[in-house]
């Protein structure tokens, strides 16, 4: 007798990390995993499915494209392996992570400063920036926003990681071969830190990226679009109120310049309801590794 489902699109987002958007955009392209539906309509996983989702995401984690994993997955490999998932890897990087925001709340800069010379010791620069630096800064902006830290604590941890990051930007060399990119604030927007990290990812992937920040007035902005030309346009929400907006204002420049490939990212899109998400589905970048690779390869297809 088959399994039955029984996690929904939003449970399983949350065990997996990865937006249900990206969920639904695997179901659409790969027919590894077909979930059932309710009689409401809604998606139900079942275990066996679940196991083969966080096995694709191991091996997109190891440096596979989903696609690649997908056919690797197809050919017979999928349950030659022990379970995908060992935590010991991530439970280190996440205690790393630990000491570095507990040294910067405590306001002792040479101390992260080792700190984080020992975590590049122990990891690539990948993992450093996404799992490490990525995953505190998402903590910091939870604790200001709750009110757990004070806005000097906050100013002086956004501080420290601005110029870390910006340094790693400037020592990465671009590829003339991939196209051009702009990366900028979303509307109303002022805090760049997760718009820097996303900056690096891309600069790391060898994209010459044009970084214009925060503050850009719409009518600027599109003067900039007609001159540079870009394949991608990625705007970056960490307030909630803020993501609406600019995903209405991506949709109307994608019909002014539709060589163009505009996306919304950034820790605000965690927010918004299902229904703006599946309306704006193909401008949602995601907040992991794993889906800007998915959505930037299927954008560079069209």
């Amino acid at each position: 007798m088959p399994s039955e489902g029984k996690y929904n699109i939003k449970a399983v987002s949350k065990m997996l990390g990865i937006q249900a958007g990206t969920l639904r955009a695997w179901e659409r392209r790969y027919s590894i995993v077909k979930p059932i539906r309710n009689e409401a309509g809604h998606r139900l996983y079942t275990d066996e499915q679940v196991y083969i989702l966080k096995w694709l995401v191991n091996k997109v984690n190891q440096g596979f494209t989903i696609s690649q994993a997908v056919d690797v997955a197809q050919n017979g490999e999928l349950y030659k392996e022990a379970a995908p998932f060992s935590i010991e890897n991530t439970d280190r990087a996440a205690e790393m992570g630990n000491l570095i925001l507990e040294a910067l709340l405590s306001f002792q800069e040479k101390k992260a400063n080792d700190l984080l010379s020992q975590a590049f010791s122990m990891y690539n620069l990948e993992k450093v920036i996404i799992d490490i630096l990525g995953t505190l800064l998402v903590r910091v902006g939870h604790l200001w926003e709750e009110q757990k830290i004070t806005v000097a604590h906050e100013h002086f941890t956004s501080s420290f990681l601005r110029s870390k990051i910006g340094q790693l930007i400037q020592w990465l060399p671009s590829d003339p071969y991939l196209p051009k990119v702009i990366a900028a604030c979303g509307l109303d927007e002022e805090h760049e830190l997760g718009l820097l990290m996303f900056t690096l990812f891309l600069r790391r992937k060898g994209f010459e990226v044009i970084y214009l920040g925060h503050g850009i007035p719409k009518r600027d902005f599109e003067v900039v679009l007609k001159e540079v030309e870009p394949k991608m346009v990625f705007f970056s929400c960490t307030i909630a109120e803020n993501s609406k907006k600019t995903l209405e204002w991506a949709k109307s420049l994608e019909k002014e310049f539709p060589d163009t490939s505009f996306g919304v990212g950034g820790a605000a899109i965690n927010h918004i309801s299902s229904e703006i998400q599946e309306k704006y589905e193909s401008f949602l970048i995601g907040n992991t590794k794993l889906e800007w690779d998915d959505w930037i390869a299927q954008k560079l297809k069209n």
